[in-house]
């Protein structure tokens, strides 16, 4: 696997190595003392999810609040999306930034978001299957979304507006400023 820091150096890239011939492929998609060593941390995931959306829908930006704030190591089984970290750490110095990577399927990358960021994809594909591990569990009280089409973030999903396909929920999240202050910089959240 190899482990790359992104242009927010928290977030990582993780390309794994696949092994393939005419049979088919094998792949490791994660190994708890390497992912440990490339995040500088411990990550203890508990749970593991997964969702099929068709082309257009856009899930996020989502993300929890201590103290079940969750870290995640996303996926594509199958189809393409691109995947979004923004950072809502204030006083960080990239707050407000945000990162993405195109995850596919053929491609077998991963994305580790980690806690104090708020995550979100779209389904570039006519269809994807998203699996995803997460740190803590799902507690409905701590669940937050941030607006995916703030004009702040700058985000391109790179499809039309008109072909997103959103839940009631995602289209009425606040935006960064209406945010308030989740996360701050320089606080151990896996402590």
């Amino acid at each position: 696997m190899n482990y790359l820091k992104q242009r927010i150096p928290d977030v990582i890239l993780c390309q794994p190595t696949v092994h393939g011939d005419h049979r088919g492929y094998f792949v490791e998609t994660f190994r708890q003392d390497l992912f440990e060593a490339a995040v500088g941390h411990p990550v203890h995931f508990c749970q593991d999810n997964e969702s099929r959306s068709t082309r257009g829908v856009l899930r996020g930006l989502h993300f929890q609040i201590p103290p079940h704030a969750q870290s995640k190591l996303v996926r594509v089984v199958e189809g393409e999306v691109l995947d979004i970290a923004v950072d809502i750490r204030v006083g960080s110095p990239t707050f407000g930034q945000h990162v993405s990577a195109l995850l596919s399927g053929e491609n077998k990358h991963q994305f580790f978001v980690p806690r104090g960021f708020a995550h979100g994809f779209v389904v570039l594909s006519e269809s994807a299957l998203f699996a995803y591990k997460v740190d803590s569990y799902y507690a409905p009280e701590c669940d937050r979304g941030l607006a995916y089409d703030d004009p702040a973030l700058g985000i391109d999903w790179r499809l039309p507006a008109e072909q997103l396909k959103l839940s009631a929920k995602d289209r009425q999240q606040p935006t960064l400023a209406e945010l308030g202050q989740p996360f701050q910089y320089g606080v151990d959240y896996y402590g």
